[in-house]
Protein backbone atom coordinates (compact mmCIF):
# COMPACT_ATOMS: atom_id res chain seq x y z
CA UNK A 1 0.00 0.00 0.00
CA UNK A 2 1.28 3.23 -0.79
CA UNK A 3 2.30 5.54 2.03
CA UNK A 4 -0.61 8.36 0.68
CA UNK A 5 -3.20 6.14 1.00
CA UNK A 6 -1.67 4.22 4.73
CA UNK A 7 -2.03 8.11 5.53
CA UNK A 8 -5.17 9.03 4.35
CA UNK A 9 -6.41 6.32 5.97
CA UNK A 10 -4.90 7.04 9.50
CA UNK A 11 -5.93 10.62 8.86
CA UNK A 12 -9.74 9.60 8.37
CA UNK A 13 -9.52 7.78 11.74
CA UNK A 14 -8.07 10.39 13.03
CA UNK A 15 -10.43 12.67 11.83
CA UNK A 16 -13.22 10.42 12.35
CA UNK A 17 -12.77 10.73 16.75
CA UNK A 18 -11.87 14.51 15.88
CA UNK A 19 -15.44 14.79 13.81
CA UNK A 20 -17.22 12.60 16.89
CA UNK A 21 -15.93 14.81 19.61
CA UNK A 22 -16.63 17.89 17.58
CA UNK A 23 -20.41 16.75 16.71
CA UNK A 24 -20.89 15.77 20.84
CA UNK A 25 -19.48 19.11 21.64
CA UNK A 26 -21.62 21.00 19.04
CA UNK A 27 -24.85 19.62 20.07
CA UNK A 28 -23.75 19.91 23.83
CA UNK A 29 -23.27 23.42 23.40
CA UNK A 30 -26.44 24.54 20.90
CA UNK A 31 -28.90 22.21 23.04
CA UNK A 32 -27.74 22.29 26.82
CA UNK A 33 -25.90 25.27 26.96
CA UNK A 34 -28.04 27.56 24.53
CA UNK A 35 -25.09 28.51 22.40
CA UNK A 36 -25.53 30.27 19.14
CA UNK A 37 -25.14 27.93 16.44
CA UNK A 38 -21.54 29.57 14.47
CA UNK A 39 -19.89 30.22 17.83
CA UNK A 40 -20.57 26.90 19.14
CA UNK A 41 -19.27 25.35 15.97
CA UNK A 42 -16.12 27.59 15.71
CA UNK A 43 -15.36 26.30 19.80
CA UNK A 44 -16.28 22.31 18.86
CA UNK A 45 -13.86 22.46 15.71
CA UNK A 46 -11.46 23.75 17.89
CA UNK A 47 -11.55 21.28 20.32
CA UNK A 48 -11.77 18.45 17.00
CA UNK A 49 -8.60 19.88 15.91
CA UNK A 50 -6.42 18.96 19.14
CA UNK A 51 -7.69 15.40 18.88
CA UNK A 52 -7.30 15.08 14.97
CA UNK A 53 -3.57 16.18 15.70
CA UNK A 54 -2.88 14.20 18.50
CA UNK A 55 -4.23 11.22 16.39
CA UNK A 56 -2.52 12.27 12.87
CA UNK A 57 1.60 12.22 14.59
CA UNK A 58 0.34 8.89 16.04
CA UNK A 59 -1.21 6.76 13.75
CA UNK A 60 -1.20 8.75 10.14
CA UNK A 61 2.01 10.68 9.67
CA UNK A 62 5.41 9.41 9.89
CA UNK A 63 7.23 12.73 8.34
CA UNK A 64 7.45 15.97 10.19
CA UNK A 65 9.22 18.90 8.66
CA UNK A 66 9.11 20.85 12.05
CA UNK A 67 11.61 19.70 14.55
CA UNK A 68 9.78 21.12 17.06
CA UNK A 69 5.97 19.69 18.42
CA UNK A 70 4.53 23.10 19.71
CA UNK A 71 5.22 24.83 16.49
CA UNK A 72 3.65 21.61 14.38
CA UNK A 73 0.64 21.83 16.85
CA UNK A 74 0.35 25.81 16.58
CA UNK A 75 1.02 25.22 12.51
CA UNK A 76 -1.70 22.17 12.55
CA UNK A 77 -4.12 24.25 13.98
CA UNK A 78 -3.35 27.50 12.08
CA UNK A 79 -4.52 25.37 9.11
CA UNK A 80 -7.33 23.75 10.95
CA UNK A 81 -8.40 27.81 11.69
CA UNK A 82 -8.78 28.12 7.84
CA UNK A 83 -10.91 24.84 7.71
CA UNK A 84 -12.61 26.52 9.94
CA UNK A 85 -13.49 29.29 7.82
CA UNK A 86 -14.39 26.60 5.20
CA UNK A 87 -16.43 24.96 7.56
CA UNK A 88 -18.56 27.80 8.78
CA UNK A 89 -19.16 29.24 5.58
CA UNK A 90 -20.66 25.72 4.49
CA UNK A 91 -22.76 25.75 7.77
CA UNK A 92 -24.20 29.53 7.62
CA UNK A 93 -25.26 29.45 3.86
CA UNK A 94 -27.12 25.57 4.35
CA UNK A 95 -28.59 26.47 7.31
CA UNK A 96 -29.28 30.16 6.57
CA UNK A 97 -30.11 29.58 3.12
CA UNK A 98 -31.02 26.42 2.72
CA UNK A 99 -32.72 25.81 5.72
CA UNK A 100 -31.07 22.30 6.29
CA UNK A 101 -30.20 21.40 9.97
CA UNK A 102 -27.22 22.55 11.47
CA UNK A 103 -26.18 18.85 12.03
CA UNK A 104 -26.97 17.72 8.48
CA UNK A 105 -25.20 21.02 7.58
CA UNK A 106 -22.18 20.27 9.78
CA UNK A 107 -21.53 16.87 8.36
CA UNK A 108 -21.37 18.38 4.76
CA UNK A 109 -19.02 20.59 6.02
CA UNK A 110 -16.74 18.12 7.62
CA UNK A 111 -16.44 16.82 4.39
CA UNK A 112 -15.35 20.09 2.92
CA UNK A 113 -13.10 20.76 5.36
CA UNK A 114 -11.36 17.50 5.74
CA UNK A 115 -10.56 17.13 2.16
CA UNK A 116 -8.93 20.31 2.41
CA UNK A 117 -6.83 20.09 5.60
CA UNK A 118 -5.90 16.63 4.70
CA UNK A 119 -3.92 18.04 1.26
CA UNK A 120 -2.57 21.07 3.00
CA UNK A 121 -1.39 19.99 6.24
CA UNK A 122 0.18 17.03 4.84
CA UNK A 123 2.23 19.07 2.35
CA UNK A 124 2.92 21.70 4.55
CA UNK A 125 3.78 19.81 7.84
CA UNK A 126 4.13 15.70 7.30
CA UNK A 127 6.28 15.50 4.02
CA UNK A 128 9.91 15.66 4.48
CA UNK A 129 11.13 18.98 3.02
CA UNK A 130 13.36 18.09 -1.14
CA UNK A 131 16.83 18.07 -0.05
CA UNK A 132 18.66 20.76 -1.29
CA UNK A 133 21.68 19.42 -2.91
CA UNK A 134 23.36 21.00 -5.40
CA UNK A 135 24.29 19.42 -8.09
CA UNK A 136 27.61 20.46 -9.55
CA UNK A 137 29.06 20.10 -13.24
Amino acid sequence: MSVIIKEAAGYTLASAAALLLDMTVLWTLVNFLSWNYLAAAATSFLAGSIVAYELSVRIAFRQHRLQERRAELAAFVAIGVMGLAVNSSVIFIMVRYLGVHYLLAKCVAAGCSFTCNFMVRRQLLFVRQASSRRVVE
